[in-house]
């Protein structure tokens, strides 16, 4: 069943394109990207207001052009330890449908790459065995240039993360 799942996502990613356009970023020395049409802009490091109560995933926001929105760490969701703020650090400001709602969303990064475009004929789903991270939170892994890509489902991560949210505060 969630090899089944996992492969359907896969697929769904590339919206029977060829490619796809994503900006890469960098966290703890892994080269992530996200689809380009969901980022609204990549801002320097912003003063964050940290929220009493919230999760570390979520755990401050942001004032972006007067609007309060949350800070992501999707280390978090990955497991990863949190590094420590560089002159290369950047948030991402994303645009994303959950729960039927548009959020923006930034997402904090350790480096920005690029926008490029990804070839759907080098992508893989993630292994069913043998990742440290969650399979369904990964929509992709892409060979480029002998390294990979991942492509992390944030729709996947954003929904978990308020359902573990929702169960802490019950």
């Amino acid at each position: 069943m969630t090899k089944t799942v996992s492969k359907a996502d896969h697929k769904a990613l590339w919206k029977d394109e060829e490619e796809l356009s994503v900006l890469t970023f960098s966290l703890n020395g892994e080269i992530f990207a996200i689809e380009a049409i969901i980022v609204q802009e990549i801002l320097d490091l912003l003063p964050e207001t940290s929220v009493p109560g919230s999760l570390p995933f979520v755990g401050s926001v942001i004032n972006f052009r007067g609007k309060v929105i949350p800070l992501a760490d999707i280390r978090v969701a990955f497991g990863m330890e949190a590094s420590d703020v560089t002159i290369d650090s950047r948030i991402v400001v994303t645009e994303l449908e959950l729960d039927g709602e548009l959020a923006l969303i930034g997402i904090r990064t350790d480096k920005v790459y690029e926008v490029t475009r990804l070839a759907a004929s080098a992508s893989e789903p993630p292994p069913i065995v043998g990742m440290r991270w969650r399979p369904d939170y990964i929509h992709a892994l892409v060979k480029r240039e002998g390294e990979f890509i991942i492509v992390p489902n944030l729709q996947a991560i954003f929904s978990s993360q308020s359902a573990q949210s929702l169960k802490a505060s019950a």
